[in-house]
């Protein structure tokens, strides 16, 4: 998957022809304006050799001028396109916030959403009110069976382990639907979950910013409490941070729950109290609305056994405490502004380094595209993603398709049957570019112009029935998990599927004034990204009907594995800060992506040229606006904090590496003459060729 959390040209820099070498035979067009040209010149430093850093020969300039707004923790090309669309999503609104649509149309309740949650007066005025008879459940709770219960009742479809990577909920447990992993039904995956801070690590390691983080934490809870008027805020702030370090010590680690293969465990409802004792399993799926369901998938084998025993050895106080922090601390933007301030110096300044909140009116779009984001997306699509534009891509998705099949098909080490197997896979790939065929139905949610946690809570509820009605149904392979106006891209395994959503489809990534230089190297890389995930080390396992089966012959298994372990050394190789490198097994599944999609695409880019050379465009030829155009997709600036969080936490390695990805392309070699003694230079047969 594209990483979530990345999201201007300034100066020209003087040419430096060494480094940019023209094709001789190549005609030359006449110099263009930069949105035909596609890559943005101003951007790139090119006192720098491409084989030196390849990243600052790219954005060198950018990085230099570019300044990380306050109300963010990194600036970058999905930055880019994701202001923009903030911006188209403004207008939108605003357009509707002078409309008369009834209420309980769908601009209706964008607009009632997105007026009660900016109407701070109203939500100040109310205190704690609406959040009051959550928490009165709560402190209701007098045994072990009315805290399962209410545990059940907490659960919410918030996590997604195989297309997002995103495994963390401040409920004990998260549920995921969609088909097993072994491909028997579509059933709800059971996942661990319950902390404050983004995962294990930031508890259990010695790291001294870890160390750091956790007395911040720790006050940070004691502080909402007191700023939320709950008696004896000090004692709850330590009972509850007990009580996570408990849970952490529970969990998983993150390379374990990235490992899909090791985590297709199925289990039958008696199995939790049998292998789980603790929670009153029947309590909980009773509260949680699967009183009925017999079958799940423990994603977590490993960890629900540890955390259900936590629940009948820890104290009850500390769990009756722990869900008010929680209910509290996941909505305090539509509780009073004193208690979202409070988060924000928290999860925004002391995790991530941003200095200000961002403006109310932006984190207002960002709140209606979690609530109801297909309602606004629907809107979006017809007024901003032209027909022309979803079929240029479809067509250059058929062309990557395509690229990557014939790369199998050349592969000299596979064999035979293990070729069939994946070029089967890549043929039926279902890919959905834009938006949905089917958009999401509001008519059951009732919104309200002054109930800004009401209305939170309420389109939380329908959207976790909606995924409960999945349940036991055949699988639907066109099912989309984002919203059209998100910028981002994802692999569906279970589906064998890929979603472009429209937001992404727009500069740095797809421009279709450009030529086919730069939307290959960018969006095309995107696009061969996606696909590529379907064979990395845990999509391989995969197979065309989204099943997990072993497809491989052992001996083209361990070739496999042989270059993904040379590509984990390689990342393992870039420190950022002195004594902290990237983690190259865990970013391993997004590399691999890179390294082969940026492959496929540029096998389909030259296919497209149809056995010509592209013509030399302001000095660069063809193939170099490929490789800059994928370079320039993935400028990246991020704070220190939010940057050792990226590296600590997350799957996707920084933005800075990932433009490095060339390095394992021979033509990238050819494109800017790198030669041997560069220090990006890799020898050929360490060059890690992965499909």
């Amino acid at each position: 998957m594209i990483d979530r959390k990345l999201l201007a040209a300034l100066f020209l820099g003087a040419a430096s022809p060494a480094f940019v070498p023209a094709l001789a035979e190549a005609p030359v067009e006449k110099v263009r304006a930069p949105g035909s040209l596609g890559i943005d010149p101003a951007m790139m430093d090119r006192s720098v050799k491409p084989g030196a850093d390849f990243n600052l020969y790219a954005n060198g300039a950018w990085l230099k001028t570019t300044e990380i707004p306050a109300d963010r923790s990194s600036v970058g090309g999905f930055y880019i396109a994701d202001h923009k669309t903030e911006g188209q999503l403004g207008e939108l609104i605003a357009e509707i916030l002078r409309s008369t649509a009834p209420a309980n149309s769908d601009e209706g309740r964008i607009r009632d959403f997105y007026r009660a949650y900016l109407d701070t007066a109203a939500i100040d005025a109310a205190g704690l009110k609406p959040v009051q008879p959550d928490l009165d459940r709560f402190a209701a709770i007098r045994d072990v069976k009315g805290l399962s219960r209410v545990l059940g009742e907490q659960v919410r479809a918030d996590v997604d382990p195989l297309n997002a990577t995103d495994f963390q909920t401040e409920n004990l447990f998260g549920l995921f639907v969609t088909q097993s992993l072994p491909g028997t039904a579509v059933m709800p995956y059971v996942l661990q979950g319950g902390l404050g801070m983004p995962e294990r690590e930031y508890y259990l390691s010695s790291d001294a910013k870890m160390v750091e983080l956790r007395g911040k934490y720790r006050a940070y809870v004691a502080q909402l409490l007191t700023d939320a008027g709950i008696a004896d805020a000090q004692g709850k702030a330590q009972r509850i941070y007990d009580l996570e370090l408990k849970i952490a010590e529970a969990h998983l680690t993150r390379e374990q729950s990235e490992d899909f293969q090791h985590s297709a465990a199925e289990w039958q409802r008696g199995d939790f109290a049998a292998k789980a004792p603790g929670i009153d399993w029947n309590a909980f799926f009773a509260g949680a609305q699967l009183g009925q369901q017999q079958t799940f998938a423990a994603y977590h084998a490993g960890a629900i056994p540890k955390l259900s025993a936590l629940v009948a050895s820890q104290p009850l106080q500390a769990w009756k405490d722990w869900l008010l922090f929680h209910q509290i601390n996941t909505n305090t933007d539509v509780l009073p502004t004193k208690l979202d301030a409070t988060r924000f110096a928290f999860y925004g300044t002391a995790l991530t380094g941003t200095t200000e909140q961002r403006p109310r009116e932006k984190r207002a779009i960002a709140a209606v595209n979690g609530a109801i984001g297909d309602a606004l997306g629907k809107l979006y699509v017809e007024k901003y993603f032209p027909a022309a534009a979803r079929a240029e891509v479809q067509a250059m998705v058929e062309n990557i398709k395509t690229a990557f099949a014939k790369r199998v098909e050349a592969i000299d080490w596979m064999a035979p049957a293990t070729k069939k197997e994946a070029i089967e896979k890549v043929r039926t790939i279902e890919v959905g570019v834009g938006y949905p065929d089917t958009w999401q139905d509001y008519s059951g949610l009732t919104i309200g112009a002054k109930t800004a946690y009401a209305n939170r809570q309420a389109a939380s509820k329908l959207g976790y029935r909606q995924q409960l009605a999945k349940i036991g149904k055949p699988l639907d392979r066109r099912e989309w998990w984002m919203n059209a106006q998100l910028v981002n891209a994802v692999n569906l395994p279970v589906q064998n599927a890929l979603n472009f959503p429209a937001a992404i489809l727009q500069r740095p990534f797809f421009d279709p004034s450009a030529d086919a230089a730069f939307n290959y190297g960018a969006i095309g890389a995107v696009i061969g990204h996606e696909i590529s995930h379907s064979f990395d080390n845990n999509g391989a396992a995969f197979d065309a009907s989204g099943k997990m089966r072993n497809w491989w012959t052992d001996a083209d298994l361990a070739k496999f594995n042989e270059a993904g372990k040379a590509l984990a050394d390689q990342y393992d190789g870039y420190e950022p800060f002195p004594g902290l490198h990237v983690n190259g097994k865990l970013t391993l599944g997004e590399n691999i992506a890179d390294v082969a999609g940026l492959a496929a695409s540029y096998d389909a880019y030259r296919a497209s040229l149809g056995g010509k050379e592209a013509p030399v465009i302001d000095g660069f030829t063809g193939d170099q606006r490929f490789f800059i155009a994928f370079g320039q997709s993935w400028a990246t600036k991020m704070r220190e904090a939010a940057l050792r969080a990226r590296i600590a936490t997350d799957g996707h390695a920084p933005g800075q590496y990932r433009a490095l990805t060339v390095r394992n392309l021979d033509a990238w070699y050819k494109a800017f003459d790198v030669k041997p003694g560069d220090a990006l230079y890799l020898s050929p047969e360490k060059r890690v060729r992965i499909w």
